[in-house]
């Protein structure tokens, strides 16, 4: 009995193993950076980028530094933690998820969500961005912010009302403070999306798709 268990778990090992491996990805994504960018070389820039990029520290891989680096007068972005940013952590973590919503970009979205549950931002308020959801109920300041942050992204302007709403409860600083994260990640964001930025293994997508068409 004991021989004929092994020769079945034999048997059933490969398509275990096909069952847990990874979907292909699509013939256009290189398998370094998991993209439509290859990881990039000094010829790949002109003058100015190659004479500030240094190619013995950095590491190609996914994420928008590969991107970036086209571009290494901008900063990178990578996954800050925000604990820095003038409007605190906890905010700069939900400016980051408005934009990615907004823009459908699993990347960003996928390494910020965790991002802010660990500086503070509750899973009830990440699930009404995530599943727009309606902002009754929230907090003042964070059902302002969802519903400024939607409506500029989405019909490029803002009522008199929602702007006084958010300087009232944020001040005129930290207003543009936050337009300014949300405008970084969106800007980097269209990025991903238009090199078709994949995950890696390692990281699960925890961005749903929206139907947009109602």
């Amino acid at each position: 009995m004991r021989l004929a268990s092994f020769v079945l778990l034999l048997a059933s090992g490969p398509l275990i193993a096909q069952a847990q491996s990874p979907a292909p990805l699509p013939p256009d994504i290189d398998p370094v950076t998991l993209s439509r960018l290859p990881p990039v070389t000094p010829q790949d820039l002109d003058d100015e980028a190659r004479r500030l990029f240094n190619p013995q520290t950095f590491r190609p891989g996914p994420g928008p530094t590969h991107v970036t680096v086209y571009i290494p007068r901008d900063r990178s972005l990578g996954i800050p933690t925000g604990e820095n940013s003038p409007v605190g952590p906890r905010m700069f973590q939900l400016a980051v998820l408005i934009a990615a919503r907004e823009i459908d970009q699993q990347y960003e979205w996928s390494a910020h969500e965790p991002a802010g549950l660990r500086q503070g931002l509750e899973q009830s308020v990440i699930d009404v961005v995530k599943y727009d959801r309606p902002v009754t109920g929230l907090a003042e300041k964070d059902a302002t912010f969802i519903t400024f942050g939607r409506t500029l992204l989405r019909e490029n302007k803002v009522s008199s009302e929602l702007w006084a709403d958010m300087v009232r409860l944020f001040g005129r600083q930290h207003t543009i403070d936050l337009l300014g994260i949300m405008g970084d990640y969106t800007r980097v964001g269209i990025m991903l999306n238009a090199v078709d930025q994949q995950q890696p293994a390692s990281r699960p997508a925890l961005l749903p798709p929206l139907d947009r068409r109602q």
